[in-house]
């Protein structure tokens, strides 16, 4: 019989992902708009390719040509130190002047009982001292120095020799590949070009798309359209521009027909409770027709409600009000005695809104909170191109997991704020779809105060 081992396989450790977070911590540096990313996404590819070219052909390219320069240069120094050593010493040294710079384009100069200067420290990075240096050293293999730094044009060699010290001043173009420069001007300067003009055509590619949704933003803040809007751009563009256009045509479509027949349906019923009315008053006064007159004003008061949350106040111009003058208004209309507290961030706040739907939105959200508690505080501020209004009180508040409920048209909660007999359950339904018509929303939360936190925050 085999033997199980009763050691448990530890369970596999998961490794950390230092690839990821870097991707993550890049992808937050990278800029966030289409244009910039577009402009990435042309000039990085292109910067590297250059970049690549640029090392591999331009090292290369210089680093061989300066060694065959260096070469031929210290050939013809070695093959004059040659000359001058085997043949007759008379006019040796006058004649061969004359040859290197006649025939080499060399400057000679033979300096009898010199010695050679200290050696200087040669740079980390210079291609043409440690070539040059490196073929002196293989083809002559005699004491030398050399002079190569500088903004001089020429090169300063010195070769010891037995009695004299050989001067040999060459063209640093003799020696080195000192034309790259044109190379690089040439490459940047076409670069530039070829950029500027993908620049120009990637910002008319990108314009209709940022027209498109600026469009469709300003749509959805419930703002017209820019008057000079029309699908433009490649055909994708174009395509997404005209459905944009008839999907905006569809809704606005749809708005006007059922405010047409909500229209209609009001003014049917609004006459037939009116006719209630004037029936009512023919008759006796007894505490049986007060009641039916209770009914048909809570019937007008629901009508209403029920009017104002299936059109939305949809159809209001937008213009420039003063928050804290409608605050002050929701404050002087508000139900009951309570205190209500108004505090208007930097004031005065003005900003552009549906003044009569957006002061219902708050008066509905201030009357909700003032018909369960003593104190409401209201504040208002704008923010990071949004504006927000908060209501607090100190009232019971709305359990947490109904905060999204409430919302609901008549939805009622059980031992809460909206249950009594004056509300019809459409007060944060209205005032929410409010919000989103002005492209914005209604969230709830606990309040400083104890009770309930309303925030109302639209786009400005």
């Amino acid at each position: 019989m085999s033997a199980v081992s009763d050691t448990a396989t530890p369970a596999p450790r998961e490794r950390p992902r230092p690839f990821r977070w870097l991707l993550a911590q890049f992808g937050e540096k990278m800029p966030k708009g289409l244009y910039a990313r577009a402009l990435i996404i042309i000039i990085a590819p292109m910067v590297l390719l250059q970049s690549v070219v640029t090392f591999v052909f331009l090292e290369r390219h210089w680093q061989t040509v300066t060694h065959r320069l260096s070469t031929g240069t210290v050939q013809n120094i070695g093959l004059l130190i040659d000359m001058y050593e085997e043949f007759p010493k008379g006019q040796n040294a006058a004649t061969l002047t004359k040859l290197a710079e006649k025939n080499l384009g060399l400057r000679v100069r033979f300096a009898p009982g010199e010695d050679l200067p200290q050696v200087r420290s040669k740079p980390f990075f210079d291609l043409l001292d440690s070539t040059l240096s490196d073929e002196l050293k293989r083809r002559i293999g005699k004491p030398f120095w050399i002079d190569t730094v500088g903004r001089s044009d020429f090169v300063d060699i010195r070769v010891k020799l037995k009695d004299t010290v050989m001067h040999v001043l060459a063209k640093r173009s003799q020696t080195y590949a000192s034309n790259s420069h044109i190379f690089i001007v040439w490459m940047l300067g076409t670069s530039f070009v070829l950029l500027t003009v993908a620049i120009l055509f990637l910002r008319n590619q990108i314009k209709p798309i940022l027209r498109l949704s600026q469009a469709a933003e300003s749509f959805g803040k419930g703002r017209p359209m820019p008057a000079d809007f029309k699908p433009r751009g490649a055909r994708e563009v174009r395509q997404a521009a005209h459905a944009f256009i008839e999907m905006r045509d569809r809704i606005e479509r749809h708005v006007e027909q059922r405010t047409v027949m909500l229209a209609g349906v009001s003014h049917d019923l609004r006459t037939i409770l009116t006719r209630f009315k004037l029936q009512l008053a023919m008759f006796e006064e007894t505490p049986e027709l007060d009641a039916m007159r209770a009914d048909v004003d809570e019937m007008q008061a629901m009508l209403e409600d029920y009017m104002a949350f299936a059109k939305g106040d949809s159809g209001e111009a937008i213009e420039r009000v003063d928050i804290g003058e409608i605050l002050n208004e929701v404050k002087t209309q508000a139900h009951g005695d309570q205190t209500i507290n108004i505090d208007v961030e930097d004031g005065p706040l003005v900003v552009p809104v549906r003044r009569h739907a957006f002061k219902r939105a708050v008066a509905n959200l201030v009357n909700n909170a003032a018909r369960f508690a003593n104190h409401v505080n209201v504040s208002a501020a704008k923010h990071n191109g949004s504006l927000t209004i908060e209501v607090e009180d100190d009232g019971p508040g709305i359990p947490e997991d109904e905060r999204e409920h409430v919302f609901r048209p008549f939805y009622r909660v059980d031992h809460a704020r909206n249950q009594d007999s004056g509300s019809t359950g459409l007060g944060l339904a209205i005032a929410q779809d409010i919000a989103r018509i002005h492209g914005g929303d209604i969230a709830l939360d606990q309040s400083r105060l104890g009770g309930l936190k309303a925030v109302l925050k639209v786009p400005v």
